[in-house]
């Protein structure tokens, strides 16, 4: 049995127009929600064995702060330039060549590949999954391999949005 959890980088700032889309940081709310969501997978007993993030600041800086509400250690997390920018392939090829030793993996990373992804791998459709959400995939697979469209069980989505108020 394996598990994936798919995360969306938190909310980012706009703010600073001379940055790169790979520099932006996280703008208030994204401070807000990635903590927060931290402590509901915290709560919810997700604990995964190893975190890989888009090396963006924002996918990276939400991984650190989830991983921290986790009790992961942060110098575990590991960056792909994969994802960012990802298509559907590259993200499947890179979850397919995950080490078997790990059963329980968090990806950090953005849209619209992760919303893709999810449904591709479920049979459950997603329209979008919006900034600082989290969808739990459980797989009936001994080998990251045999990760291959639909072969996905969809466990939960989860967003800041629904437990606050605008």
């Amino acid at each position: 049995m394996k598990t994936l959890y798919l995360v969306r980088h938190a909310k980012s700032s706009w703010d600073f127009p001379e940055l790169t889309d790979f520099e932006r940081p996280l703008n208030k709310r994204g401070k807000r929600d990635a903590p927060f969501m931290g402590k509901l997978l915290n709560d919810k007993n997700v604990k995964p064995e190893l975190i890989i993030a888009s090396p963006a600041l924002r996918a990276y800086n939400t991984a650190r702060i989830i991983a921290g509400r986790l009790d992961y250690p942060l110098e575990n997390i590991e960056t792909s330039e994969v994802i960012y920018d990802a298509s559907v392939r590259d993200l499947t090829d890179l979850i397919q060549n995950f080490d078997n030793k790990f059963n329980s993996v968090m990806l950090f990373g953005h849209n619209p590949g992760l919303t893709s992804l999810s449904n591709l791998l479920t049979d459950k459709h997603v329209g979008n999954i919006p900034t600082c959400a989290v969808v739990g995939i459980e797989f009936d697979i001994q080998s990251w391999k045999e990760v291959k469209p639909d072969t996905g069980k969809f466990l939960f989505i989860d967003k800041p949005k629904d437990h606050f108020k605008k």
